[in-house]
């Protein structure tokens, strides 16, 4: 199993692309390919084919996976692209926590 350095529901920014400097919420991870999905982000159009009847088909936009290594997590509390550093607390669970200076904010 591969370990992914984001989670479902992280804030985002992407570092390179067509969509790059775009922040958005992370809609999916898959740890398997190491890929995510962000919301608003890498849109693609997709040609989809009526499959009910009454069901319309037609040209649809939608979000593509993109790779995790090419997005950063944006602290909470600084509001900045940070890298994450991993902490122990006095419960012994591990935390999240925002490496930028001056911050530390654990999430």
């Amino acid at each position: 199993m591969n370990k992914v350095h984001v989670k479902k529901g992280d804030t985002v920014v992407i570092l390179s692309g067509k969509d790059k400097s775009k922040k958005g919420k992370v809609l999916e991870v898959s740890p398997t390919e190491g890929k995510v999905i962000i919301e608003g982000c890498n849109m693609v159009t997709k040609h989809v084919k009526p499959r009910k009847m009454g069901e319309p088909g037609g040209i649809v936009k939608a979000e593509a996976p993109l790779y995790a290594s090419k997005v950063m997590l944006v602290c909470p509390k600084c509001g900045k692209p940070t890298r994450l550093a991993h902490a122990i607390d006095k419960d012994g669970k591990k935390k999240r926590v925002c490496k930028n200076a001056g911050c530390g904010e654990t999430f």
